[in-house]
């Protein structure tokens, strides 16, 4: 089995390349052989336009069984806190359209600039094999900025009414929707999405959570 472990940052999987690094046998750069099975890590940079360059040219390659993205998310929903981790089964680019004279944002999909396969009759793309359903499944939003005032967490809030955003997770689920990539989009709350508070944050614990967990499936797994 062929898995790509897919994160913005290095900083996200530490623990996980930590312990493909000890215990695993590395091939050549980025992939290492973990048993008996090729795990790759294909770190793609912030944001939704480099994280699909990317995964463009990874899965195009035939390289890829299975497709984990892992990182960390901020927290719409008071159920999912700090440190919680979740799998994405549905997100949808947030952010992309354009603002109207009285201060409203009418997104691609309303405008009718975006549809068809792989995204659904609402411009949402799905996963339809959710692989981790032992977890909390949940609804994201994919953003080139993340919300940090008052007024436009609440407007975002009303309007698609979602669980967590990221910055790369619709990137993720579109690469793998169009090229047949089964895949899994893995988050954990590292914050919650309030009035910019940078010193609630919590990324270590998320992301010790995060790898913690996918780790104890990987050896499952394999």
């Amino acid at each position: 089995m062929r898995i790509t472990i897919v994160s913005a940052t290095e900083f996200e999987i530490l623990p996980l390349l930590q312990h493909l690094r000890q215990h695993g046998h590395r091939l050549h750069a980025g992939l290492y052989r973990f048993r008996h099975t090729e795990i790759h890590i294909l770190i793609t940079g912030v944001g939704a336009v480099m994280t699909a360059l990317q995964m463009g040219r990874h899965v195009r390659a035939g390289m890829c069984d299975l497709a984990i993205n892992m990182g960390v998310a901020g927290s719409f929903n008071n159920n999912y806190g700090l440190g919680a981790v979740v799998e994405v089964v549905s997100d949808r680019f947030a952010d992309l359209g354009v603002e109207e004279n009285d201060g409203r944002f009418t997104d691609v999909f309303e405008m009718n600039l975006l549809g068809g396969v792989p995204f659904d009759t609402q411009g949402v793309l799905r996963n339809p094999r959710p692989v981790f359903v032992s977890l909390p499944q949940v609804q994201a939003l994919t953003v080139n900025r993340v919300h940090g005032h008052k007024d436009s967490i609440a407007a975002v809030k009303l309007k698609y009414q979602c669980d967590v955003e990221s910055m790369e997770g619709a990137a993720f689920m579109l690469s793998c929707l169009t090229e047949g990539v089964p895949f899994s989009q893995l988050r954990a709350v590292s914050n919650w999405v309030e009035p910019r508070n940078r010193a609630g944050w919590q990324l270590e614990k998320a992301i010790d959570a995060l790898n913690h967990y996918v780790l104890s499936q990987i050896q499952g797994i394999v």
